[in-house]
């Protein structure tokens, strides 16, 4: 029966397939497909978990495939089914089948219809994986799907300006989270030297403590609360998650009113058997929790938008999901996540309808109000909530402005020369790392260090740089050549086809995105960086070819780049961190510069008068 877990995944994954056959006119059947999927998904979810409690509500694991295996790395789909999926999943599955029904109608005849059903069935693909994954491999899998389907959701109204705006917003959070995941991966794996699954958390805790890697405990403990509060919207990440309702009201229920934004809480709670004896680290989540409890509800009562009130209502409740999970209160948890879904999910679809209702209550039964007296300490919480607390622009100034005025620091690389020389420079020292690296190898870590340095100044280059696409794009893989060449002279042996793994990705991922900026190119001979084009209207196969270009060359579970990144962060040793500071800074910034491209090129208002253009406010 546990081999009954694939139909989880693999159900929606057929549905999604199904419905990239149809036009988006044909929706008659796209909707029966989506709808026998949510129904079918609703009966196989109640009648496992039917199954699950006769047989006495032990939890269950089921290994998939194994990917890729060395003696010293596993790379494995492992499922694992206890009373947490059971319950996100229950949730999940009746949540999905309202939205569903409700889109229907909802999005009827618009010219995104197909699109929004492709993307929903492909989240609820990525959802299956993370609420069912029985190693961070599996999650992982599920974690970067689930981040790209709500890039695309947020941006679905990709002719305006702010939607396309908000989704890179988001998209620069997500990164964050999948990086730090990997980080925690990358240190689990240095501590317990094999590929553990979750139901082993509690011996990697024993095996910390008894080898006194308390450091190696803490670090893994960071990245994985950095990740949680960045999904779940928590301070100060909570200001992505307004931005995000750009989307239709459909995908902002199903996304960041119910089960989505709840994949933080669900991340503490499967790994919570490793943390659960840190008091620092339950204090760190709690306080986290409180901060955005108090600071988000302080924003929602005082917005002027329901979406936005939503937005932060479900921050702040969430904030105290992760005080509850702090405390131990996991079942507590479970029940407030599913009253919290369900209701977000109602408010977010009714909202239309009471909009309505409020400007036509407004307009027959206006009062004027009645002026009050404010203290001057209540004047400021309204003036800061108003701006909500200014999080936006913390975070644009304090993260992500040091970064971009770097990348400025360097159009000394903008050479036509320098960027032949330094792609050739950085393949070569590729090809020579695997060849002769055991000859370099007595410098020590200094060059390693010195080509990571290299790879993140050419990306931050590409990230900055507003002239040419083609030019960035070459940049991206120049960097890429130079994060294999590090990674090579890091370690005395590594399987070449560890290599064509990232290699092959990569490669593929640059040949199919140069391909389609060429093409663009032949258009008016216009593709800088320094406006929106919008040539998603005239070219929109050519944009969702660039799209899976850009999937791919961040190593996106396309290609074998995906198993391949992974494989390469275990090169890295778990005492050089300023190494692997620089390299996940390089993953970060990688995804970035090449959306970056594509939202410049493809996305925003198109530059010709022929087409309509919306205007910047929604």
């Amino acid at each position: 029966m546990n081999q009954l877990l694939i139909l989880f995944i693999a159900v929606p994954l057929l549905a999604f397939l199904a419905t990239l056959l149809w036009q988006n006119k044909s929706e008659k059947a796209i909707g029966k497909i989506v709808r026998f999927t949510k129904v079918f998904n609703i009966l196989m979810t109640l009648s496992f978990f039917t199954w699950w409690l006769i047989n006495g509500l032990e939890p269950i694991g089921f290994k998939v495939a194994t990917l890729y295996e060395t003696d010293r790395f596993v790379f494995a789909i492992q499922l694992y089914y206890d009373e947490i999926t059971a319950v996100f999943s229950i949730v999940g599955s009746l949540l999905f089948f309202l939205v569903a029904t409700f889109s229907k109608y909802y999005m009827h005849r618009d010219e995104g219809y197909k699109r929004f059903f492709n993307t929903i069935l492909l989240f609820a693909v990525a959802y299956n994986f993370i609420i069912l994954a029985g190693n961070f491999e599996t999650l992982f899998i599920g974690w970067e799907i689930k981040g790209i389907c709500s890039f695309i959701l947020i941006a679905f109204y990709r002719n305006r300006y702010l939607p396309v705006k908000n989704a890179f917003k988001a998209v620069t959070n997500y990164r964050i989270s999948d990086v730090a995941l990997m980080l925690a991966m990358w240190m689990m794996h240095h501590l317990t030297h094999r590929n553990i699954n979750f139901s082993q958390l509690e011996e990697a805790k024993d095996i910390a403590i008894a080898a006194n890697q308390t450091s190696m405990a803490i670090f893994i403990v960071c990245m994985i609360i950095l990740p949680a509060t960045i999904k779940s919207a928590q301070f100060p990440f909570t200001s992505w998650l307004p931005r995000a309702m750009e989307g239709p009201t459909a995908s902002s229920a199903i996304f960041y009113g119910s089960v989505s934004v709840h994949i933080g809480v669900f991340l503490l709670l499967r790994t919570h058997p490793f943390w659960e004896d840190m008091l620092w680290a339950k204090i760190a989540i709690i306080v986290i929790g409180a901060t955005t409890a108090i600071v988000a509800t302080l924003i929602a009562r005082v917005q002027p938008t329901v979406k936005t009130q939503i937005a932060y209502s479900s921050a702040a409740q969430i904030g105290l999901m992760f005080i509850e999970v702090a405390v131990g209160f996991h079942w507590l948890v479970l029940i407030h996540f599913a009253g919290n879904a369900f209701l977000r999910t109602y408010q977010l679809l009714v909202s239309p309808s009471v909009l309505n209702y409020l400007v036509h209550h407004q307009y027959f039964h206006y009062v004027l109000p009645t002026q009050k007296t404010v203290s001057k300490l209540k004047a400021s919480f309204y003036m800061l909530s108003i701006k909500e607390w200014n999080l936006d622009s913390m975070m644009f100034t304090y993260l992500w402005s040091p970064f971009k005025w770097l990348g400025k620091k360097l159009q000394f690389l903008e050479s036509k020369v320098f960027i032949g020389m330094l792609t050739i420079a950085g393949l070569t020292l590729t090809v020579f790392g695997y060849t002769s690296r055991t000859s370099i190898l007595t410098i020590g870590e200094v060059l390693p260090v010195v080509l990571m340095s290299i790879a993140l100044a050419v990306i931050l280059f590409a990230f900055a740089y507003r002239r040419s696409a083609l030019k960035a794009w070459i940049y991206l893989l120049s960097a890429h050549f130079f994060i294999i060449a590090a990674v090579l002279f890091n370690t005395e042996h590594i399987n070449l086809i560890e290599i064509i793994f990232y290699t092959s990705g990569v490669i593929l991922a640059f040949s199919l995105g140069y391909y389609c900026l060429q093409k663009i190119k032949t258009v008016d001979n216009d593709i800088s960086l320094n406006r929106f084009h919008g040539y998603i209207y005239e070219q929109n196969t050519t944009g969702f070819l660039f799209l899976v270009s850009a999937m791919g060359m961040l190593g996106f579970p396309l290609t074998a780049a995906f198993i391949g990144i992974d494989v390469l962060f275990t090169y890295v040793h778990s005492n050089q961190f300023v190494l692997i500071i620089l390299m996940a800074l390089c993953f970060v910034f990688i995804e970035l510069s090449a959306f970056r491209i594509l939202l410049r090129i493809f996305f925003g208002p198109h530059k010709k008068q022929y087409h309509p253009v919306a205007y910047r406010s929604t």
